[in-house]
């Protein structure tokens, strides 16, 4: 059995690397100053950034492994398992990790903006590679925000803290958006696969047995997390991966409308369970309802 270090709050993670915290809700650890450490597999209920340095090793996430080498950058939010099993091994790295609990953000913008990141939902093998001058602006900003906590807690610091936070958030996702743009072959031959996959999908009939396809389908077909295939897409097509679904299957559900199929075999063809969910996504996506297209296409 799997030893699992549960990660309740940010200091359970800096209690294992033998370092104290001055603030209860976050946590900023310089690994240089605590290594060598031990690997732990941890469950998370806390978020974390990980930037690594030099000191690379093998990490899972979830099902999947990747090198966490040099210059890049792990997401983690609460629910998720990452890291290394405990061998007895200790490493020795550089770089930095801030873990920070949920509660941190209540009564801030970033409450509600946080789930807007969705590289928290990616995989370990979708991290972010960063230049050394992205790198060193994260590092600018994690050495603030250490500054910070070495200051008497007042009215203001949580405030303050979840600013760097919010900005560490903001620089990253702007660095995501640059690795994104300077991966066009890589994002195009995604973008093939997955609509060979959607055609494929309907082709053999597949949503007869399974019903609607999923982004979750193509995203394990294709090994890569739900999210990071819905921002490639994004990137690619402007679409989000469940809309350019909805457009498959409404272009698809025109031509059977047109060949003369009503309203609800349309939508049984198709794998919807309800013709009503079939005419609202119909509707949603074109401003008319299927009946309304049919009659259009008569006239």
């Amino acid at each position: 059995m799997s030893k699992i270090l549960k990660i309740n709050k940010p200091s359970d993670y800096s209690s294992w690397v033998g370092q104290t915290d001055p603030h209860e809700l976050i946590s900023v650890i310089n690994y240089s100053e605590v290594s060598p450490v031990r690997y732990s597999l941890n469950n998370y209920d806390v978020y974390g950034l990980f930037l690594q340095g030099t000191g690379g090793f093998d990490l899972v996430y979830g099902t999947g492994k990747y090198d966490f080498s040099e210059d890049t950058l792990i997401c983690v939010a609460p629910g998720q398992l990452g890291g290394k099993e405990d061998d007895g091994e200790a490493v020795n790295l550089t770089g930095w990790a801030v873990l920070f609990h949920p509660d941190l953000l209540q009564g801030t913008g970033l409450e509600n903006d946080i789930k807007n990141f969705t590289f928290f939902d990616y995989s370990v093998n979708e991290a972010l590679h960063m230049s050394t001058e992205e790198r060193d602006v994260m590092i600018s900003i994690i050495r603030q925000l250490e500054n910070e906590l070495k200051y008497p807690a007042d009215a203001m610091q949580n405030r303050i803290i979840a600013g760097f936070i919010n900005l560490l958030l903001r620089y990253a996702q702007r660095f995501y958006n640059r690795q994104f743009e300077s991966r066009t072959i890589v994002n195009t031959d995604i973008l093939s696969r997955f609509e060979a996959l959607l055609k494929e999908y309907f082709d053999t009939n597949r949503q007869a047995t399974e019903g609607l396809p999923t982004v979750q389908y193509f995203s394990e077909r294709l090994c890569m997390s739900p999210n990071y295939l819905s921002d490639v897409i994004k990137r690619t097509t402007g679409d989000t991966a469940n809309r350019y679904i909805k457009r498959h299957i409404v272009q698809l559900a025109k031509n059977k409308l047109i060949g003369g199929m009503n309203c609800s075999e349309a939508a049984y063809s198709l794998g919807f369970e309800y013709p009503q969910h079939f005419t609202r996504m119909f509707k949603n996506m074109t401003g008319i309802t299927p009946t309304e297209y049919r009659e259009q296409r008569k006239n």
